[in-house]
């Protein structure tokens, strides 16, 4: 309808109807992350710092939210096998609440997964974090932010926040346009991750560092693996991760 406006946008493709292959015009940049790669490292990370009982509640079970829960189970799985733990140490409650809302009931659920033992959710559906964390605060307990820096704002009832590079591939696809290029990228998808550049990551500053056992080098150490391939994270959101005897996940629906 606008052939002469360009449009960039985020974890999204146009389809004309329900059911339909997304159809990318010339005009359109569409981007996509591997998100699977950012709930792995979040996984990671709480294992290494400590955590044993955790969970993950997503909004709408959408692709993008799939792919942070799945990479949630497969670091969380990981960390328990780099630090030698036995069998069902690690315990995960996972589900997908139907929703993107800042609820009463999706508070009462999580507050419910706190007093049963789980000491850190993984929040990850828009207003859902909002329910989770005042969950986190009246137990006591941890959440983990997701696709930017919420830590910061939130305090340090957030251990961290699985991040996406928002401002980033923004910022790139504004200088295409503005440079004349934006042909380059219009009519394309992208899929962007670490083997990307910085389009992935936990936050680092000081201010937003939760952690006092997981270590900046370990941290790094995980990126570089990442990135060269050595560390395999499956984004296959049709089926759930196969991990192995370290984890223990009960998927409620």
């Amino acid at each position: 309808k606008y052939p002469d406006t360009k449009f960039v946008i985020i974890d999204a493709a146009p389809v004309e109807g329900e059911g339909k292959e997304p159809e990318i015009k010339e005009n359109v940049l569409s981007i996509f992350y591997a998100e699977e790669q950012a709930g792995y490292l979040a996984g990671y990370a709480a294992v290494e710092e400590g955590y044993r009982q955790l969970g993950f509640m997503g909004g709408i079970a959408v692709p993008a939210v799939i792919r942070f829960g799945y990479g949630f189970v497969q670091g969380a799985d990981a960390a328990a096998k780099d630090l030698g733990l036995a069998q069902g140490d690690i315990n995960i409650k996972y589900t997908y609440v139907g929703n993107f809302d800042a609820s009463p009931e999706n508070q009462a659920k999580a507050a419910a997964w706190y007093s049963e033992g789980t000491e850190c959710i993984f929040a990850c559906g828009g207003g859902v974090g909002n329910s989770v964390m005042k969950a986190a605060e009246g137990a006591g307990k941890k959440v983990i932010g997701v696709d930017v820096d919420q830590r910061s704002k939130i305090g340090e009832r957030c251990l961290t926040s699985a991040m996406k590079g928002l401002p980033s591939a923004i910022n790139n696809a504004l200088d295409s346009y503005f440079s004349g290029n934006f042909s380059e990228l219009g009519g394309t998808a992208q899929q962007l991750g670490l083997k990307d550049g910085d389009y992935i990551g936990l936050p680092t500053d000081s201010e937003s560092w939760g952690f006092t056992t997981f270590t900046q080098d370990q941290y790094e150490t995980v990126l570089a693996g990442i990135r060269d391939g050595s560390i395999e994270i499956s984004s296959d959101t049709e089926n759930q991760p196969e991990v192995g005897s370290h984890v223990t996940v009960d998927y409620i629906s």
